[in-house]
């Protein structure tokens, strides 16, 4: 399995779970984002019903890794395309990732507002995004330096 297609089934795994975990286990989401005293705030329904918005984002990119890497469509085998592909993954954990970074540097959960990134399920999604940016940038840059 080359290193490319690694990229693409992590791709895959992590943006389809990101659906499961923005569109279908909402409640549980919900929990990630707001501390338990706010739970019962009005508001708590629409924002989990709105994190479902994310989820529908995630999943066409999950789907389309995962046709590049079963099916292998004609259009994905020259070298330009598959730089252009892995440089939009790249872009999508990027956007994902960087956004954490100004809570990160509030130091996480300020109150009741933001959530925390520096532990639990938070932290899990703030790495694996970063770590995915990386791989997939690297990736484009590889195929790029050897055209």
């Amino acid at each position: 399995m080359r290193l490319s297609d690694i990229v693409l089934l992590l791709n895959t795994l992590w943006f389809v779970g990101a659906f499961v975990q923005f569109s279908i286990a909402q409640t549980n989401t919900l929990k990630i984002l707001l501390p338990r005293e706010e739970r019962g705030n009005p508001i708590a329904p629409t924002l989990a019903a709105s994190v479902a918005f994310l989820g529908g984002m995630n999943l066409p990119i999950g789907l389309l890794s995962f046709y590049l890497l079963a099916a292998r469509p004609s259009f994905f085998q020259p070298v330009e395309a598959q730089i252009v592909l892995f440089l939009f993954f790249a872009a999508c954990h990027f956007s994902q990732f960087v956004y954490n970074v100004p809570v990160l540097m509030r130091g996480g959960r300020v109150g009741v507002a933001y959530w925390p990134v520096l532990k639990g399920p938070m932290l899990r999604i703030f790495v694996i995004d970063a770590g995915l940016f990386a791989a997939n940038l690297a990736v484009g840059i590889l195929l790029a330096s050897r055209s």
